[in-house]
């Protein structure tokens, strides 16, 4: 070590907490930092900066707290390592649901070490019993029934649980023995992306490497700049940022994409050297709409980038072979009256994540006949623009034939109704059917049956063998021989 002069320091965990919409993985954040910053965040109050960190016996844990799995996974797709530790909270009363699934996905694909929450612990039907269970199927077989993984019973709402959650974390952080060189050049990566009115473009940045300080040169693929100052996730102003360190950055010249990593270079010749163009960076999206296809357009703006890209990466993966979904405009900040007359002009929806509208937005988006969606959840935005997709579908009329009848006498026929028997040589006869008449294996019409009657007594229905009078209405008349084919309609909403 000393030959290589490199400088080996034990370095703070770095932990990711996932899990469903409602399994109340905010409420532990909230409980673990014992204040109310969560919910100011989500007021819009305090700025999201995308990480923080506690104190546990002297010793630090770094938490990520990202919009959700989806930003976790799109940090992950740009190679970045984010975290070391996962902690996945379930509700122990639902158990494993959808998104649980994903977030599992996300934690094997990301390869970092799971911790399981079983949260909600303080209520009556509880069972995390069952939970292991399920989380059985899915690969994840806990300590207590003889796998490795450990688990932990929590409760957000009275604080139980939690102290042995950080013990737990700090226990994996000293076998893991977690270690970072601060002899080497400082690197990391983006956590969390944002424009401030006053101070201008900033990123928030989880140090992998080295000391960062202020007055060194950085960039990522997409920026550069000379650090003009550097807080901790308190605000607060630092000198310098150790390794799982998460520190506010300013000085930059844009705001850069979540997930890039990040350099320090000697001189800002070298830093723009590791820029790459935008098209390298991003894919273009090529829309080639089929005439049966449906579009929808959308306009998105978010609270921070980060967002905005956890989004697109999630809207993305929405099915569009029926509807495509097309992000017209996206970005960061309150809606104002230039996405309003886009909206109008292209008839899209506007999408605001986390961010204010103004009434005078408000009142133009009305006048225009301009529909805004507001969302505090990434989870909810999607599931409603699911919603809006279908509604946009036609609905799929699904025939299904359930019985013939052969048609042995007429009797009686006036206008458009008539009264014919007939014996069931195929399924069964109900009231509130359809009827195509077919004659010499020929529909010549299609009606629907009034009543039905056996022995001149109305009845509900009648199967195979049986013989039975109908009131019929339709166009045509039908005839002694034709085969009458029963079915019924149903229309099904449009699914994507």
């Amino acid at each position: 070590m000393t030959k290589n002069k490199t400088k080996l320091t034990n370095r703070p965990p770095v932990v990711v907490v996932l899990g469903h919409i409602d399994s109340g993985k905010t409420s532990l954040l909230d409980q673990i930092r014992k204040t109310e910053v969560a919910e100011k965040e989500s007021g819009g109050i305090t700025q999201h900066i995308g990480a923080y960190q506690v104190e546990k016996d002297k010793k630090k844990i770094t938490f990520i707290d990202t919009p959700g799995h989806e930003a976790f996974s799109q940090m992950r797709s740009r190679g970045a390592k984010t975290a070391d530790i996962a902690v996945l909270v379930i509700d122990s009363a639902k158990g494993v649901q959808i998104q649980t699934k994903e977030a599992i996905k996300h934690i094997k694909k990301a390869k970092v070490l799971p911790i399981i929450a079983f949260n909600k612990i303080d209520r009556p039907e509880s069972n995390p019993e069952k939970a292991k269970g399920q989380l059985e199927k899915e690969g994840i077989l806990v300590e207590s029934l003889g796998g490795k993984i450990p688990s932990v019973n929590v409760s957000a709402k009275t604080g139980q649980g939690v102290e042995e959650l950080l013990e737990l974390i700090l226990l994996i952080a000293e076998m893991e023995g977690f270690s970072a060189d601060t002899s080497k050049t400082a690197e990391g990566v983006v956590i969390e992306s944002y424009l401030d009115n006053q101070r201008g473009p900033m990123g928030t940045l989880l140090l992998n490497e080295g000391v960062l300080k202020p007055g060194d040169i950085i960039a990522t693929p997409s920026t550069l700049g000379k650090i003009k100052g550097l807080e901790n996730w308190q605000g607060k102003r630092i000198n310098e940022a150790f390794p799982s360190d998460p520190v506010v950055v300013l000085g930059l010249e844009q705001a850069p994409m979540v997930g890039e990593t990040f350099k320090v270079f000697d001189d800002l010749e070298t830093a723009k050297a590791y820029i790459k163009p935008l098209e390298e960076r991003k894919e273009k999206q090529v829309f080639e709409i089929k005439p049966e296809q449906k579009v929808l357009n959308l306009i998105l703006k978010t609270d921070v980038l980060g967002s905005v890209e956890a989004i697109e990466e999630v809207l993305s993966g929405l099915p569009r072979e029926k509807i495509v979904l097309r992000i017209l405009k996206s970005g960061v900040g309150q809606i104002n009256e230039n996405d309003i007359k886009t909206a109008k002009s292209s008839n899209a929806l506007v999408l605001a994540f986390r961010v204010k509208i103004n009434s005078t937005t408000t009142r133009l988006a009305e006048k225009e006949k301009v529909r805004i969606m507001d969302f505090e959840v990434i989870y909810d935005l999607v599931e409603e623009i699911r919603k809006y997709m279908e509604k946009i579908l036609e609905p799929e009329v699904i025939r299904t034939n359930i019985g013939k009848l052969k048609v042995l006498v007429g009797f009686w026929s006036e206008k458009k109704r008539q009264i014919v028997g007939g014996r069931m040589i195929e399924g069964e006869i109900k009231k509130g059917v359809l009827i195509e008449v077919t004659r010499n294996d020929e529909t010549i019409d299609q009606g629907r049956l009034i009543n039905l009657q056996r022995n001149k007594k109305d009845i509900e229905k009648a199967s195979r063998g049986e013989e039975v009078g109908i009131l019929y209405e339709g166009k045509e008349e039908i005839e002694k021989g034709d085969v009458l084919v029963i079915f019924t309609k149903e229309r099904k909403k449009g699914e994507l």
